[in-house]
């Protein structure tokens, strides 16, 4: 056997051997990375988000999520001042562009946005009139709903909400009134009612007002609150529950980037949702194993499955794949 020979052979199971090192270290960086990330955007997920980080920090990863609203979210992110945003409307390509380093938008987790009330022993079905009718100010009264002589009193979103534009994007949907005089976003001109911050704030607030109704994610209606049954696209009025959730978006198309949506569904319960995370494209430089971490388990069965008792509704499996290849594509 020659020399040569030998000498070819030990390189070659060196070389085997330090690609087998190199596999070994890459595919545990992500499970034993630990540290800290920062994030910040939509009060909508914040529920869920939090329970998440919870479960994530025995793991040695600890993330500070400030649930400020998607529209302060965005900003933070644009501004490159988080290593992470959440926002319940996803970026339009012009502001994608103003972000350097590349935009992934990951769907996370879905839910309904309720239409809220404090008005207890009355049982509000609406029509798609009556609800355009009490936001838009000219319905004042419970008793034009088939309940006791109350007034009406609206609490909406003070801050810029990706709740805010999808309840305003049904209305618009359902309202040719409101999409002429008013229209969609994350902040619009209120016809009438008081802002509150979040959809904690707004949930607050209506727990202290006789005869207060606004909108808000579902896992926010508990104590006195009731969620009003709402008229759908097939005119069945109908309450938000996980099931009728997860019918109205399973209708739902979100297209080759994952960003769809349908202001006014058919089937299930009309006024729903997905929610992003907005991830850096590239430069996250040490940040993403840490990134990658966070994601795989926020996409995981263990995570989705805690949807429904914190009022979420789990992802579909066809989403949570393309979420997940979405997740992974980022450096």
């Amino acid at each position: 056997m020659s020399r040569s020979f030998l000498t070819r052979t030990a390189a070659a199971v060196a070389g085997l051997g330090a690609a087998v090192s190199l596999v070994s270290c890459s595919s545990g960086d992500g499970d034993k990375a630990t540290g800290r990330l920062s994030a910040a955007g939509a009060s909508f997920p914040a529920a869920i988000y939090q329970r998440w980080f919870q479960d994530l920090a025995p793991q040695g990863l600890n993330v500070n999520y400030q649930s400020v609203g998607s529209g302060a979210g965005v900003r933070q992110f644009t501004a490159g001042t988080v290593d992470f945003g959440a926002s319940d409307k996803p970026m339009k390509p012009e502001a994608i562009a103003k972000v350097s380093r590349g935009v992934v938008q990951i769907p996370m987790t879905a839910g309904a946005i309720a239409v809220a009330y404090n008005n207890p022993g009355c049982e509000l079905k609406l029509t798609q009139d009556q609800l355009a009718g009490i936001f838009l100010g000219t319905i004042k009264n419970y008793s034009e709903l088939g309940c006791g002589d109350k007034a009406i009193k609206v609490v909406h979103r003070s801050d810029g909400s990706g709740t805010t534009y999808n309840f305003t994007k049904h209305l618009s949907a359902i309202s040719p009134t409101w999409k002429t005089d008013v229209g969609a976003d994350k902040s619009v001109q209120w016809p009438t009612g008081v802002g509150a911050k979040g959809n904690e704030g707004v949930a607050a607030q209506l727990s202290q007002i006789g005869g207060g109704i606004g909108y808000v994610e579902l896992a926010y209606v508990k104590g006195d609150l009731q969620a009003a049954a709402v008229q759908n696209a097939s005119g069945d009025q109908v309450k938000p529950t996980n099931a009728t959730a997860s019918e109205a978006l399973g209708s739902i198309d979100l297209g080759p980037d994952l960003i769809g949506g349908n202001p006014n569904p058919k089937g299930g319960y009309p006024i729903v949702t997905f929610t992003w995370v907005l991830a850096y494209k590239t430069g996250n430089d040490d940040k993403t194993p840490l990134l990658k971490k966070a994601f795989d388990y926020m996409l995981s069965e263990e995570a989705q499955s805690k949807a429904p008792e914190l009022g979420y509704v789990s992802l579909p499996p066809e989403v949570v794949t393309k979420a997940k290849a979405a997740a992974n594509s980022i450096n």
